[in-house]
């Protein structure tokens, strides 16, 4: 078999765009609703399916909907403004910040810190990070990262209490904005535009109820690194095609590499491609530069991240499916 190369990932970015702009009108017209609601954080999976979403229903028919929180950076704030003034759509700006704290976000998040961190304060950074799954074949545990203002940075394994802890707390950010999406959607008739790509929706980086929720999913079929040349096929700005994926979850910096996927975005689409199509481990090792044991780590990670998205994909069970060995 010939060597794999990244080419494999290559799409015919025009025709694919044309062919997900007359699924977008046919799902819309399906659901029978007046256009689309895409929450838009700067990110290039918004922003493609937001480009997508304008060429499909046109500008008058697509409601962009903003929603930083304290912890947001200042660049998703002005590349989400950028975004609707590029498209030339209706929107809102709404700081969920309000919602978050009398819902006790920040506060469960800091208890759930503390667990493991006894003297961390409101005041200061936090993040999640996660072992790089090629650097060993241990089992990975979560660490919290935590700097006070001015101070120096500091790195605590996280326990499982503390663990879930802080993900239940963050998960609140997820979920606010869903729900003023749907509020936007049933206000305007509209249905709501869902963002995942393929690499997170095959992966499970997403919340239930959260930003896994949608009606519809135009680009969970595009890996990440199509998604990027969409943007450009799109005419996207520049600052947004170049933009590296982050989480913008958590107070510090936080790329998703380092939060869940431990490999750059671009290895691991390769990685995911070569095991849907069957490649060999020792065949895809070459074109990342890694060991064939390494990537065989990062097929076994694929399986484990699946087997956790399964849940996450489940409709509600009820009693006359979904459990086997039901009795009435």
């Amino acid at each position: 078999m010939a060597a794999i190369t990244r080419d494999v990932l290559r799409i015919d970015t025009a025709a694919e765009a044309e062919r997900i702009v007359g699924w977008i009108r046919a799902a819309v017209r399906k659901l029978k609703k007046r256009g689309a609601v895409v929450a838009l954080s700067g990110g290039i999976d918004s922003s493609v399916v937001g480009a997508l979403s304008v060429r499909a229903l046109g500008p008058e028919r697509v409601f962009g909907l903003l929603m930083p929180e304290r912890d947001s950076s200042d660049e998703t704030r002005r590349l989400g403004r950028k975004l609707v003034q590029h498209f030339g759509i209706d929107h809102v700006e709404e700081d969920i910040t309000p919602i978050l704290e009398a819902s006790g976000c920040y506060l469960r998040r800091d208890e759930a810190i503390r667990r493991v961190v006894p003297d961390f304060q409101s005041g200061w950074s936090s993040k999640i990070v996660l072992p790089s799954v090629v650097e060993s074949d241990v089992f990975r545990v979560f660490s919290v990262v935590v700097q006070p203002p001015g101070g120096e940075e500091r790195k605590v394994r996280l326990d499982t209490s503390a663990y879930f802890g802080v993900v239940a707390a963050t998960n609140f950010k997820q979920r606010t904005r869903k729900m003023l999406e749907y509020h936007h959607a049933d206000r305007l008739n509209y249905a709501v535009a869902g963002t995942p790509n393929l690499l997170e929706y095959d992966q499970g980086f997403f919340v239930k109820s959260g930003d896994g929720a949608a009606d519809f999913k135009p680009i969970a079929h595009l890996y990440k690194t199509q998604v990027y040349a969409m943007a450009r096929e799109l005419g996207l700005p520049d600052d947004i095609c170049s933009r590296a994926p982050t989480t913008d979850t958590y107070s510090m910096p936080q790329s998703q590499e380092e939060f869940y996927f431990s490999l750059p975005y671009q290895d691991m689409d390769l990685c995911l491609w070569a095991k849907n199509h069957g490649v060999a481990a020792s065949e895809v090792a070459p074109a990342l530069g890694l060991e064939t044991a390494q990537v065989e780590r990062v097929y076994r990670d694929i399986d484990g991240k699946r087997a956790v998205a399964a849940y996450l994909h489940m409709e509600p069970l009820t009693i006359d499916r979904g459990v086997e060995g039901n009795e009435t």
